[in-house]
This record gives structure tokens, sequence and C-alpha cells, in this order.
């Protein structure tokens, strides 16, 4: 735990505080304009993908690339590069992709049960995607390297045991409000599909496995590929654009998940930055995720 503290702590005193100040701003008025005029609810019942996937781009183009705009002003023209601009384009079209692509196919008859198996392979189809796509970026750029964070070389577990029972009380007390109970558990979805079958557990946790998956491509994409793809050129000025990007994604969530999403981002950034690894924050990450579950499925039990 010291040496992430040490980590945060040597971020702090070399911080672009302009920047900072900047991207915190920016982060701020996004999520004000999201929840106040339910930006995220509007596009998630546009019934075009191209109109859904245009206007996805569109946000997180302005999470990602105004940050790299406001270094501008501070005399570092990033821009000028010609694949720090190529992937500052192309890595919100990717997310974008991710999130709109249609990923219903009719698998079985039976109305229920092709809901729940298209449930399962809602996560992890898009994890493969996204995975192909970064594996061909890698491949063309940077595969004298790891793929993007995907190594244990150095991995020490203690510091993110630590950080997840720090965890514990915060969704605890996230687990008591009404936002956060109509959100979670996931599970919850489906729910009704299993209420008759045998061996119900082998589904929920089919269901939860399928869940994570979801949150080794975020990882991936956010800490993996934004983060090391762009720190030879950009340094740790890459830390600041991908956590207002982050923080983007968190639009749909309750807006206290959404506002710690940003800090939380940063905080992991950092991590990936001085590790060179995303295992870490993949296993906080997948902590919390299934934190979140149990602390839904307990407190709309209680509450």
């Amino acid at each position: 735990m010291k040496e992430i503290a040490r980590y945060i702590t040597d971020y702090i005193r070399g911080l672009n505080i302009g920047a900072f100040i900047a991207c915190t701003l920016l982060t701020a008025i996004m999520i004000y304009f999201n929840f106040y005029y339910g930006i995220d609810y509007k596009i998630e019942t546009v019934n075009s993908i191209t109109v859904s996937f245009f206007y996805r781009y569109l946000i997180f183009l302005i999470a990602f690339g105004l940050p790299y705009l406001f270094y501008v002003f501070q005399g570092k023209n990033y821009f000028r590069n010609g694949l720090i601009l190529l992937l500052i384009l192309l890595s919100p079209a990717i997310f974008s992709w991710k999130m709109v692509m249609n990923t219903q196919f009719h698998l079985l008859d039976h109305y229920l049960l092709d809901y729940y198996w298209n449930q399962i392979i809602y996560w992890p189809l898009r994890l493969i995607v996204l995975s192909f796509i970064l594996f061909i970026i890698w491949k063309l750029f940077y595969k004298k390297e790891t793929f993007f964070g995907l190594t244990a070389k150095n991995f020490v577990w203690k510091p993110y045991l630590i950080m997840l029972l720090i965890m514990i009380p915060l969704v605890a007390a996230a687990s008591t409000q009404p936002d956060f109970l109509s959100m979670y558990p996931k599970l919850r979805d489906v729910e009704e599909v299993l209420f008759n079958v045998d061996n119900k557990w082998l589904y929920q946790l089919l269901h939860e496995l399928s869940y994570g998956s979801d949150f080794i491509s975020v990882e991936l994409f956010f800490r993996g590929f934004l983060i090391l793809a762009f720190i030879k050129i950009v340094g740790k000025d890459a830390i600041l654009p991908m956590a207002c990007f982050y923080c983007t994604i968190h639009f749909g969530k309750p807006v206290g998940e959404c506002i710690s999403s940003y800090f939380g981002g940063l905080i992991l950034g950092i991590v990936v930055y001085n590790t060179r690894s995303i295992v870490g924050g993949l296993i906080v990450h997948l902590g919390i995720a299934w934190l979140m579950e149990l602390g839904g499925y307990i407190g709309n039990k209680l509450f």
C-alpha cells in the first residue's frame, strides 16, 4: 500500500495544476448536463445504432480530446504527433462501437431462455471484439511490448486487497441508497428467467462471470490502451484525458458512482503508469463490481 501511496504522492507533486483544473471542470460540466438533461437515457432509447454511435462518439471525443487540447495551452501540442492524433480520434470510436454493437441473436425458441443466453454472451462478445481491435493496433505499433498491460510480472497482490477492504464500507453505505438499489444487482435482470430452473445458482454464477468480463474490457481499454499506448510520447499526461473519458461511460449509473469514477480512474491510471500492468486494477475493479452486486442484492432485501 505504501508503494501505491508513493505513486499518488509523486503524481500530485508533478501535477499540471492548470490541466487538472480544466479537466476536472470539463468533467463536472459534462456530468451536470448529462444528469440534468438525461442525455445518456435519451441515447439509450434511440432506435438507430448509427445515431447512437454518433452521439456516443461525440461525447467521448469531447471528454478525451479536449484534455489534450488543454495541454496545447501549456505548451505541449501532442496533436503534432501523427500516431497520437490518430489514436485520439480512433479511441472514442472503438468504445462507442463496443457500447452500441448489436449482439442480439435468436438462440432458442423459448423466449425467456433465449433472453438469458443473450444476456450471457452480451459482455464476453464485446470483450472479444474490443480485444481483437486492440490486438490489431498492438500488432501494428506496439508488438515489442506486452499487450497493453496484461502481465503479472513483479505483481504484488496485497495493496490491492487492502484497497478492496477499504471499499467494503463505502459500498455498504451506497447499498442503502435508492438510486444504487434501482441499478444493482445486475443479476436481477435475469431473475424472472431463473425462477423455476434447476441448479439456479449455476445460472446465477455464469451471469456474474459474464458480467465480470465487461470489467476486463474496461481495464484493458482505459488503463491498458489509453495509458500504455500513449505514455511513450505524452508520459503521465495520458492519465487526465483517460479519467475524463472513463467518467463518461458511467453517465447511466448513479450520480455518486459517476463522480467517483473520475477520481477512481485517476488512481488506477497512476498505478498502471507506474507498474505497467493492469492486473492490480483489474482485481480491484472486479472486486468492487461483485461487491456492488452483493450490496445491491442484500440492500434490496433489507430496504
